[in-house]
């Protein structure tokens, strides 16, 4: 940048415009982003953009193209909550939502979520708005937030099959997509994993270890995720002449791990082999048997699911089947731009495939 330009101010589309030598209205159609420019005048614009230090008036930008350059990153919660939540301004903040957050900040699944949507939108000059919807005010307030244009569109991760927010969104005609399946079906684009295949493969490992007295820690089984791992493990132990298998469902928590643990090893003490349907879950059982004198592989093997940092936290490490989660928000997050570009293309899914990382605990 010249003297001159550093003496005047904050470099303006004038100047641009005069070092690219092109008119103060092509500086305006390639920062706004319209296409039908000439690709090398777009390289002129933006070398000259760089040699200026010119920096768009991000407000002035968002009255001419009534995009906000904003993307609201939704974690919504159950249903239906306790009336009292609802009666009260101060319940909802400090009771019901501080434990809905904290429960979403303790599990590293949301954390790699965020991680996948911010190194997505952050070459492109765009930012998330990270909002939570646990309550029925809290979903109109994304709604009536969305409706105003305050941010482009959502990515929404629900934690309850019966979160109606996908549906709300819908109804309102706003742009959105999905991580995981909805419960019930709703025209809005979605990223999902094959997880029966995922469980499939936890069995096989496990079957392929010489384990014969298995059992499983599944997921909540109102969440399609939690039906669809349990589904893949009891089908292909079905397969190789297991007919029954032992099942404690859990809450994706460590704690829930923990207290299934506990129950499989009082039921079933002479157990060999268990999948957990997450690492959370695989850890607290990992937990509860060194407590109870078990080794692990040695006297039972654990395979969990995620591949997340707490299968690198459990000791030992963690045999879990990956699903690649910040490549998974990475392609929510395209897709979501992409429907902002094109308004009335087909709704999608994209079915990302698991696999296997083996490690210490079997």
């Amino acid at each position: 940048m010249t003297d001159d330009l550093r003496s005047a101010g904050a470099p303006t589309l004038e100047d641009v415009a005069r070092a690219a030598g092109v008119s103060r209205a092509t500086v305006s159609r390639v920062v706004n982003g319209v296409r039908n420019v000439d690709p090398a005048i777009q390289e002129a614009v933006r070398r000259a953009v760089s040699v200026t230090g010119y920096t768009p008036n991000r407000a002035a930008r968002s009255l001419v193209t009534r995009r906000a350059d904003a993307i609201a990153l939704v974690v919504s919660g159950a249903g239906v909550e306790p009336e009292a939540a609802e009666e009260s301004e101060d319940t909802t903040a400090s009771g019901h939502g501080s434990s809905f957050t904290a429960q979403v900040f303790a599990d590293p699944f949301f954390g790699r979520v965020v991680t996948g949507v911010v190194n997505y939108l952050r070459p492109r000059g765009m930012h998330p708005v990270l909002m939570f919807a646990e309550s029925s005010r809290a979903r109109e307030e994304v709604v009536a937030y969305l409706r105003q244009g305050r941010a482009d569109g959502a990515l929404v991760v629900s934690t309850h099959a019966e979160d109606p927010l996908p549906a709300l969104i819908a109804e309102a005609g706003l742009a959105a997509v999905l991580f995981a399946r909805p419960a019930r079906p709703v025209p809005v684009s979605y990223v999902d994993l094959a997880h029966q295949d995922g469980a499939r493969l936890a069995a096989e490992h496990l079957l392929g270890r010489g384990c014969r007295r298995i059992a499983t820690i599944s997921g909540p089984l109102d969440v399609p995720a939690g039906q669809a791992r349990l589904t893949g493990f009891r089908d292909t132990m079905a397969r190789h002449g297991h007919p029954y298998i032992p099942i404690v469902e859990g809450q994706f928590t460590q704690e829930s791990g923990e207290a299934a643990m506990e129950r499989l090893l009082a039921e079933h003490p002479d157990l060999d082999g268990v999948f957990a349907a997450n690492d959370l879950m695989a850890l607290g059982a990992c937990h509860v048997l060194r407590e109870r004198g078990r080794s692990v592989p040695g006297d039972v093997a654990v395979v969990g699911f995620d591949d997340s940092s707490a299968a690198l936290a459990c000791r030992p490490p963690l045999t879990t089947v990956r699903q690649p989660v910040e490549g998974m928000a990475a392609e929510m997050t395209r897709l979501l731009l992409d429907r902002l570009s094109r308004p009335d293309g087909p709704v999608t899914s994209v079915i990302f495939e698991p696999e296997l990382v083996v490690r210490g605990s079997a």
